[in-house]
This record gives C-alpha cells, structure tokens and sequence, in this order.
C-alpha cells in the first residue's frame, strides 16, 4: 500500500488518495487566461474542504488555488502534493504565511515543466510514438495501443507517486535537486535523447523520393540513387527542416498539411515523386 510505503496516518492517506487521483485531471480544462488554474482548484478542493471549517476560510483557500498556474501535468503532482503539505500545515499554525503557498507554486511550476516536458514530452512520448507509428504505418492496429501502454508504463506511476512524495519531501526537495544539479543534468541529458529520437524519426518515417530518371549516354539514370550515393535520406531532412521553419515563422500546421498534400499529388501526377 502506497499509503504504507510513505508513513501516512489513515487520514493522511484517503486525502492523499483523492489528491494523487485528481491530479491526473489537472490539465481537464484549459484556458487561455489561467492556465490549469481550475484544474489544480478541483484538485485542491478535498484538502481545503478537510482543512478548513469556516466557510470564509475554504472561499479563500479555493481564490488561493484558482490562480495561473501552467506545469507538465504528468510530474505536476508533485506540486499539488506539496501544496497540500502546506496547505495542512497553515491550518494548524495561525502564523502561517498563507500567501508563501502561491509564490512556492509559482516557483515550481516553471522548473518542473521544464523537466517534464523534456522527458516526457520530448523524449519518452516521441520514443513510444515512433514505436506505435512504425506499427501503425505497417496496417498493425496494435500501433496506437502499444504507444499508450509503452507511454503510460513510465508515466502513469510518476502521476500516482508524485503527490505523495512532493507531500512528504516539501521544500527541501527542489532546493537539493538544484544544489545538487541533479536537475539540471536530468534536463539536459532528456533533451539530448529527444533530440537523436526526432532526428531517427525523420530519416525513417518521412519519405520523399524523386522518382523523374533521365537518359544518359544510352544509360538510365535515377536523380533519387544519385543523392543517396551523396547524402543518404537528404530530401527527408530538408522537407523536415523546412517544415519546422515555417512552423517557426508561424505558419499554420494545417495551412502547412494542405500545401504538402497539393505538392506531393501534383508532382506523382507529373511524374516527380
């Protein structure tokens, strides 16, 4: 039991509970003006509604939590955990300053979407997907299903076990990570993995091949074999640097789908690709 492992009374537990299980939502609903402030609320909701039994008291407590606040929703729960750490903590000390609990969120938010997008974003969730989608590609149906399992078999513990650790490590957890560097070596090495996976990606499962051969000499000659004896899978890596250029100078992704279709079928059509 997970409420064992990490040395929680039975009440700490259920509450834990219903905090590590809410946390997964926490990025449901999504605005434009706060973020996933409405989700880390409906997350906090349990702990204020426990905490606090002055009406006036839980309307501040939910104002507290429904701020901007914008984080990689898969390691965000160890935030939430904290957050409940101190939330506990004001309502049994009166001098708590409860206003250190929004700076404290404010101040993770930033490094862990750093972290977390570099691994999970970045890196695990390219690595599973080029896995699904070289399946997928093939007619395998199992394609999607394997990139969700293969996905969730290293997430889906993290958002369980985060709320309880960030609960039980507080401050001191962020403050050593960074002292340590072991953040910042995390961070890097992640982005360096990522980087490598979306570079196998594009020389293996972006195609563009030019399919025009000339005559030369009595001899037929393929465009396509002459720039693989140069520099193999050359146009896949230009089409996916061009693409990623225009993304860049915020071109539309589906603007950009729709002009690669009309190019790709016009240049079959005649004899190109």
């Amino acid at each position: 039991m997970i409420k064992e492992k990490f040395g929680l009374t039975d009440e700490e537990g259920k509450l834990m509970a219903k905090v590590a299980r809410r946390s997964h939502q926490v990025d449901a609903v999504y605005t434009w003006e706060k973020f996933q402030a409405m989700g880390y609320m409906w997350v906090m909701i349990p702990v204020i509604n426990a905490m606090y039994d002055n009406e006036e008291d839980r309307i501040a407590g939910y104002k507290r939590h429904y701020e901007l606040f914008n984080t990689n929703p898969v390691v965000g729960g160890f935030i939430t955990g904290l957050s409940t750490a101190m939330e506990v903590q004001a309502a049994h000390d009166s001098n708590f300053d409860k206003s250190s609990i929004a700076a404290v969120k404010t101040s993770l938010m930033g490094p862990f979407a750093g972290i977390g997008d570099s691994i999970f974003q970045s890196t695990w969730r390219v690595i599973t997907m080029g896995i699904g989608l070289s399946m997928a590609k093939d007619g395998n149906i199992l394609g999607p299903i394997v990139f969700l399992v293969l996905f969730n078999l290293l997430a889906e513990p993290v958002r369980i076990l985060f709320p309880y650790i960030g609960y039980k490590m507080g401050t001191k957890f962020m403050t050593q990570a960074e002292e340590s560097g072991i953040m910042s070596f995390v961070t890097k090495a992640a982005s360096i993995v990522g980087l490598m996976t979306v570079g196998a990606m594009a020389a293996t499962m972006v195609s563009l091949n030019i399919g025009y051969v000339f005559t030369m000499n009595g001899a037929e000659q393929s465009i396509q074999e002459m720039l693989d004896s140069i520099f193999p899978c050359m146009l896949p890596l230009l089409l996916t640097l061009g693409c990623f250029k225009l993304l860049n100078k915020n071109v539309k992704p589906t603007l950009l789908i729709v002009v690669i279709m009309i190019i790709g079928i016009a240049g079959k059509y005649i004899g190109i690709f």
